[in-house]
């Protein structure tokens, strides 16, 4: 068997080698094997890739080889669906550009304050990720000036004109150089996108990874269930799987709040995730579920696409979807970067059907198993291993995690290995601690300072 490809075969310079040594990469996934070689060599590329195939690497890799720092210009752009996954991608950006000095990647999204992101284009950044309604409006002000982009990038584009973002796009296409390198990265290639893709990119380089052959090599589990006895089969299931991590995806949003409701009243420490909630209380959910404060996500499909959460040990459809690419999309969230992944799908009678379908994708028979559902009340119910404090002080603040874990581990008397993801925005920052240390930690930063300073902490 074929060794896979090592980032050392291509052409990059030692400053973005060190960022992936920094991410932990090693051999390149399929879709980075196959279309940076183009994209480094100055083509145009359309690339069919999942979630989860390494697609962000790829195209940033591409785009911050030619950034030229010391030139104060915009000369990369990437549009994002969501302000989730455009925060996502801004920061893989950062860290594969760890060692390139003074380079300035900025976030500008809609549906927060514009004027923060209008002060930080006074010095215009060399890397811009946003939506694109907020990347047309500030360009269409004057505020963001397109004329220097030497990349542009679609990322998720069957999501983004799935929104409704088509025109915004073409607007956008049309005030960038003619003579950009385009990149189109998307799951799945209807009509309007092939539309899309012949309109900005010339001669572009098609790469395709097959999604249900990924699929293949996740564990995937059956169990048919009656509707009125679903949610006590997900709370055995969660028993008996026992996943450190667990995204239970529901076909409707209003779902979502109900079965996390239920899982919290079995014990679990379970929250939802939909696109109903206000953008704070979906950061702070994403931020808890990442650093292992939650170990339950119960989301809509939608509201998970933000989602940045590389090790998911299980996938659950509380419900099968209505189509096999979403369900292939889901279940592809688990088993990434060689790890072992676990997909659980609840199936009812009437929902059969699906089952057949994306048994026919798949090419091979479903495994069927059963599992009593659960009676009474869960015993033994593992916790979550960690527990998030919310300071309310951020970047705006000048607040650094530096300065958070000298606190912990200084006044408080932490030790190190209590402290776990910390997560700084504009007014406030995040931080993971054991859940053994949860109450030394609390008591330490509400009695102490950080940066000489006293700031509200609370338990999330």
């Amino acid at each position: 068997m074929t060794s896979p490809a090592t980032f050392a075969t291509l052409s990059l310079p030692p400053a973005l080698l060190q960022g992936i040594d920094a991410l932990g990469y090693t051999a390149m996934t399929p879709v980075q094997a196959q279309a940076l070689p183009a994209i480094l060599a100055g083509r145009n590329v359309i690339a069919q890739a999942p979630t989860g195939s390494g697609k962000t690497a790829t195209f940033g890799l591409g785009l911050l080889r030619d950034i030229d720092a010391t030139a104060v210009r915009t000369q990369a752009l990437v549009l994002c669906p969501t302000r989730e996954l455009a925060d996502q991608v801004g920061g893989q950006l950062r860290r594969l550009a760890v060692a390139v000095p003074n380079l300035k990647v900025s976030v500008l999204c809609g549906g927060i304050p514009l004027g923060p992101q209008l002060a930080s284009l006074a010095h215009a950044p060399h890397v811009v990720v946003g939506t694109p309604g907020r990347i047309q409006e500030l360009a269409k002000d004057g505020a963001l000036q397109l004329g220097g982009v030497r990349v542009l990038v679609l990322d998720e584009a069957d999501r983004m004109l799935d929104m409704g973002f088509e025109d915004a796009i073409r607007d956008i296409v049309k005030r960038v150089p003619k003579d950009r390198q385009g990149l189109l990265f998307s799951a799945t290639f209807p009509d309007p996108i092939r539309k899309l893709a012949t309109a900005m990119l010339r001669d572009p380089v098609e790469v395709s990874i097959d999604e249900a052959s990924r699929a293949s090599t996740i564990a995937q589990h059956f169990f048919e269930v009656e509707p009125t006895r679903r949610m006590p089969l997900l709370a055995a299931l969660l028993l008996r799987y026992r996943p450190v991590s667990c995204v239970v995806f529901c076909n409707m949003r209003r779902d979502a709040d109900e079965v996390a409701g239920s899982l919290q009243h079995y014990g679990f420490d379970a929250l939802a995730l939909h696109g109903d909630m206000e953008q704070r209380d979906r950061d702070e959910v994403l931020v808890r579920f990442a650093n292992r404060s939650c170990s339950v996500l119960v989301a809509s499909d939608v509201a998970a696409r933000g989602l940045d959460v590389d090790d998911i040990g299980a996938v659950v459809n509380y419900e099968l979807p209505t189509d096999v690419d979403t369900y292939l999309h889901r279940i592809g969230r688990t088993g990434r970067a060689g790890r072992d992944g676990l997909a659980l799908s609840l199936c009812s009678p009437r929902e059969l059907p699906r089952a057949h379908a994306i048994e026919e994708r798949l090419g091979a028979p479903l495994r069927w198993e059963k599992l009593l559902p659960l009676s009474g009340r869960a015993a033994d119910v593992p916790p979550a291993a960690m527990v998030t404090l919310r300071i309310d002080a951020g970047r705006g603040d000048k607040l650094r995690p530096g300065d958070i874990v000298g606190a912990l581990t200084g006044d408080a008397g932490l030790p190190g290995d209590a402290v776990g993801k910390i997560g700084i925005f504009a007014t406030r920052s995040y931080v993971a601690i054991a859940r053994r240390h949860a109450d030394q930690a609390l008591a330490g930063l509400r009695a102490g300072r950080i940066k000489g300073r006293r700031f509200r902490v609370n338990r999330l």
